[in-house]
């Protein structure tokens, strides 16, 4: 539903009620945005409609430090850039229509690599779509200078519906007068109604503690790898082409990998228990991994880092007047951050405008988002303990790699596998949906027919492991 869908009689008392329990927002107050991801910025621009939909306007002013024009490290924000096309088709019902230069390339497909064989996947349908951004203007080195970044754009769009971007870190959110108050740019103060802490879970301001947020616990987070190879378009086109490449593999403490093509570029990410160079190491050094590359030969990184994921929530994400939102509160685990961080931001942007900004408002409207987002995590955890399943075990490899290609070649029948596995990797669908598809009695019947007839023939004929 879109976020002014309400009435105005419906608004008026939403916005009566808020009034009488005090700590509300109203014309003239400030709010402050401390992270210019999207995760702030989708705040930003929601509460700025809703405000304008409630008939008040706000001050709202987004501190954001890094430059997302800059190439490199001083523009990037450490993500491997994947936008489902049904987000995209949820942004566009919101208003935010993403051009045609923000989107490297469409990815029509995925190559999922294994030990005992590959096989393309088609997307299941055109909701089902996704693409490649670039979160900052490009890798290190890269020389394109009319380059749009998404987070630069959300940054862009969030101005030009009012909100003021402040250049400066963020190097203490504390108290004033009972507000909450910035501390910015060695030693400048504001105080403000509202604040809403989207820096992140690599940001050293929430690493470090916030006086501010009684109860708030720093996110549990794991180390990733996200790294830049410069392949050039034509070569991409003919080693990768429009496919995003997954690689399931036995490697100590690896979860999965995946190259996504973009422009000139490839985006490696991995992700694991604690990624570290010995384990990025090994990955580049499989041949299915090797294969994947022009004439097997691997190219250096142009960039790369080591960021932390967000894989267990912050304890008490609000507070009176504070609400964390994206990554340093609650998120996805392990895929889709962008959509996490739009639903999460809706919901703390609507419950602001229309409720209120106490804990108790947070507690009622913003908390059950939360909680919903956590307990599909819970389920997540069940699905990769599928895929860990299927990295360590090679009958289990055989299985469904056989059941896979089976489905491809015969598009009429009901993708069990294809659209499972999919949606895991992808991101595209809730984990409670994916839980579902698994255990229903055909997808059982056809993965057991599969493991049998996939290792005997596998002991039997010994045949190559081809591509599907």
């Amino acid at each position: 539903m879109d976020v002014t869908s309400l009435g105005t009689s419906d608004i008026s008392a939403l916005l009566v009620e808020a009034d009488q329990r005090g700590l509300t927002l109203d014309d003239g107050s400030r709010v402050a945005v401390v992270g210019g991801g999207p995760a702030g910025t989708f705040f930003a621009y929601f509460l700025q409609r809703l405000a304008e939909s409630a008939g008040f306007e706000l001050e709202i002013d987004i501190y954001e430090p890094r430059l997302f024009t800059h190439r490199g490290p001083a523009g990037c924000n450490h993500c491997g850039g994947i936008v489902s096309e049904s987000l995209v088709q949820l942004l566009a019902s919101e208003g935010i229509n993403l051009p045609t230069e923000v989107v490297e390339r469409g990815i029509e497909a995925y190559m999922l690599h294994m030990d005992v064989g590959s096989v393309r996947i088609r997307t299941p349908s055109e909701e089902k779509r996704i693409a490649g951004v670039f979160r900052g203007n490009g890798p290190r080195g890269s020389e394109r200078s009319l380059r749009v970044g998404f987070d630069q754009y959300l940054l862009d769009l969030a101005a030009s519906k009012g909100a003021k971007v402040i250049r400066s870190l963020v190097t203490r959110v504390g108290w004033h007068d009972g507000r909450p108050e910035i501390e910015y740019a060695g030693g400048k103060r504001a105080s403000y109604d509202l604040v809403a802490l989207a820096a992140g879970v690599n940001s050293q301001l929430l690493q470090n503690g916030c006086d501010a947020a009684p109860g708030y616990t720093f996110p549990g987070t794991l180390t990733a790898f996200i790294g830049e190879f410069n392949l050039g378009q034509a070569a991409i086109q003919q080693s990768l082409g429009d496919a995003m490449h997954i690689f399931l593999l036995d490697l100590p403490r690896l979860e999965f990998a995946a190259m996504i093509p973009k422009g000139d570029y490839v985006t490696l990410c991995v992700l694991g228990h604690d990624v570290d160079p010995a384990m990025v190491d090994a990955l580049l050094a499989a041949p299915e991994v090797r294969r994947c590359f022009p004439n097997g030969k691997l190219p250096d990184l142009v960039c790369h880092c080591f960021p932390r994921l967000n894989v267990r929530p912050s304890a008490q994400p609000y507070a009176d007047r504070l609400v964390s939102i994206g990554d340093c509160g609650v998120a996805r685990l392990y895929k889709d951050g962008i959509g996490s961080a739009y639903r999460m931001a809706k919901a703390a942007a609507r419950t602001a405008a229309f409720h209120g900004v106490s804990a108790r408002d947070f507690e009622a409207h913003y908390a059950p988002t939360c909680k919903a987002m956590n307990w599909d995590n819970q389920l997540a955890r069940l699905v990769f303990m599928s895929t860990t399943a299927i990295q360590k075990l090679r009958l289990l490899r055989h299985g469904v790699l056989r059941m896979t290609a089976a489905e491809q070649a015969n598009r009429e029948k009901f993708e069990h596998m294809s659209s499972v596995l999919w949606d895991v990797f992808t991101g595209s669908a809730p984990y409670k949906d994916v839980l579902v598809r698994c255990c229903h009695p055909g997808f059982i019947a056809s993965l057991t027919w599969n493991l049998l007839a996939g290792n005997v023939e596998a002991l039997t004929a010994k045949r190559p492991e081809n591509v599907v």
